[in-house]
């Protein structure tokens, strides 16, 4: 399965919502995502991948890790899992 499959699958589980009602465009406040879920979906991607996702959740706008959008999510995992690799 895909990066891209797999982050849009948890964060769809996330929002109680099936996966292909999440696209690349949507951002967590359009999938009606609250903090606790944008947290409890971050927890997930890092055991579903094994990696660190580098946010703090307590100052979301002070992360360097992007959650604009679900585009922006999937293009930040897939960069850590790629340099969790090498």
């Amino acid at each position: 399965m895909e990066v891209k499959d797999r982050v849009i699958e948890i964060i769809a589980e996330q929002a109680v919502l099936d996966p292909a009602d999440v696209t690349m465009d949507s951002t967590l406040d359009s999938l009606g995502i609250d903090s606790l879920g944008l947290v409890e979906s971050i927890f997930a991607i890092e055991e579903a991948f094994d990696i660190s996702v580098p946010f703090n959740a307590n100052e979301p706008t002070e992360s360097d890790f992007d959650i604009s959008s679900v585009a922006a999510i999937v293009k930040g995992i897939e960069k850590l899992v790629e340099d969790q690799k090498s």
